[in-house]
């Protein structure tokens, strides 16, 4: 896993964060859940989140980016056991749930192989 792909991952980060916040309605509709103000309020929160976190990747430095790895991944660790925790519980969408894990999910994955081959490389 290259710092490339940490790269892409901040550079999705800032796009789906951007489209969160500019159009909330469309965002919430895409993953499968309906449009509310309460929703579209969480939703602008989220992107701008997204941002926030691929941008500050971006813009770091490399010992920056490193620790910046580890707090992207803490997000999406965090969010991922959240999306989890309402499928197991059938107290939302499957539809909706699994999207949005599948999405944490997938940058969680993505952190979690780098942080592992980065330590493996550590002496």
């Amino acid at each position: 896993m290259t710092s490339r792909s940490l790269e892409l991952l901040a550079w999705g980060r800032i796009g789906l964060g951007a489209a969160s916040l500019a159009t909330p309605g469309a965002t919430s509709r895409a993953f499968g859940i309906a449009p509310a103000p309460e929703v579209g309020y969480l939703t602008r929160i989220y992107g701008a989140r997204a941002i926030a976190l691929g941008a500050a990747y971006l813009l770091g430095g490399t010992q920056e980016r490193d620790r910046l790895h580890l707090l992207g991944l803490g997000v999406d660790l965090s969010d991922t056991v959240t999306g989890l925790t309402h499928v197991v519980r059938r107290d939302s969408s499957p539809r909706a749930m699994a999207m949005v894990t599948a999405l944490t999910g997938s940058y969680a994955a993505v952190g979690a192989l780098r942080a592992v081959r980065r330590h493996a490389r550590r002496p």
